[in-house]
């Protein structure tokens, strides 16, 4: 199919690969406009998206809307058969939805209605789910409303957001070169709105672990903000992010180190990190860390 690819980060490479090697025609790739990074911030940085399709020789456009009359008529003028969106970062406005010849195509990180929104592998993992997955969708005016052409599911367990974002990036490119063999075989299901929620956007003052919950919900906010934010408590007026953790048994007050292992304990049992990174430095695993810095048994943590 003649396609248009419009997406950003890491997530939806492996989509827009998939679509290559499945000889779709993808004739565009919309994603973020270049951002300040590299040393010292001074030089712009290409998205993962725009990197690959400029590796692949695919035209590359990043404006910072799509409202314009001369951006959607620059769209339209593509006569794409239907454009794969995949975390793209930007609303599109109805002329853009309705300018492909089937639409708009959405690869979304949850299992709709569950999780609408920006940050949906973040809340589940956070939420304890025990399955997420990608789901297929129509786009409309709507945060991620459209019907549901299809979807998949995959069981969340111990891993983290990061874990979990690479593998339902490759669901979802598998899903999509799939939904796209026969798109006008399908028939689309319209979602119940009162299952709904909504996967808000993270904040990093969310980030600072409450000793003051149950030890699972520790664990599932730690692996929930893996690796970015990063859920971190204070050392010596240092954060130290927790990327990993594991439920322990262990009794004491919120927030108290338990033994010379780091054991921490919380509201109702303990954790004990399995993976940390120190500000400035790269992560490493328990034994590590502690070689470097150890934590004396009744260290109160803020």
């Amino acid at each position: 199919m003649r396609t248009i690819f419009m997406g950003t980060p890491e997530f939806a490479v492996p989509t827009l690969q998939a679509l290559v090697d499945a000889a779709h025609e993808v004739v565009c790739v919309y994603t973020q406009p270049p951002r300040p990074g590299g040393r010292r911030g001074k030089e712009l940085t290409k998205t993962p998206v725009h990197q690959r399709a400029s590796d692949l020789g695919i035209e590359v456009r990043h404006p910072k809307s799509l409202k314009s009359a001369e951006e959607q008529q620059a769209f339209a003028a593509l006569k794409a058969d239907v454009a794969i969106v995949a975390a793209y970062g930007l609303i599109l406005p109805q002329p853009i939805l309705d300018a492909p010849a089937h639409g708009c195509l959405n690869v979304h990180a949850s299992i709709l209605p569950r999780w609408r929104g920006a940050a949906p592998i973040h809340r589940a993992v956070m939420a304890g789910d025990p399955v997420t997955g990608v789901t297929i969708m129509q786009m409309e005016a709507g945060l991620d409303t459209g019907p549901m052409i299809t979807f998949a599911r995959t069981p969340i367990e111990d891993k983290t957001t990061g874990e979990l974002t690479d593998e339902l990036a490759e669901i979802g490119a598998q899903l999509m070169v799939g939904t796209l063999i026969d798109l006008t075989a399908l028939h689309p299901l319209e979602q119940d709105d009162r299952d709904a929620t909504y996967a808000d956007k993270i904040d990093k003052a969310e980030a600072r672990i409450d000793w003051n919950r149950p030890a699972g919900d520790v664990v599932r906010h730690i692996h929930g903000l893996s690796p970015f934010p990063g859920a971190w408590f204070e050392l010596d007026e240092t954060r130290v992010k927790v990327l990993r953790a594991e439920c322990v048994e262990a009794a004491g007050s919120p927030g108290e180190v338990t033994d010379d292992r780091l054991t921490i304990a919380c509201s109702e049992g303990a954790i004990r990190p399995v993976e940390l990174q120190r500000a400035g430095k790269p992560k490493m695993n328990l034994d590590t860390f502690l070689r470097g810095k150890s934590v004396a048994k009744g260290t109160r943590l803020a």
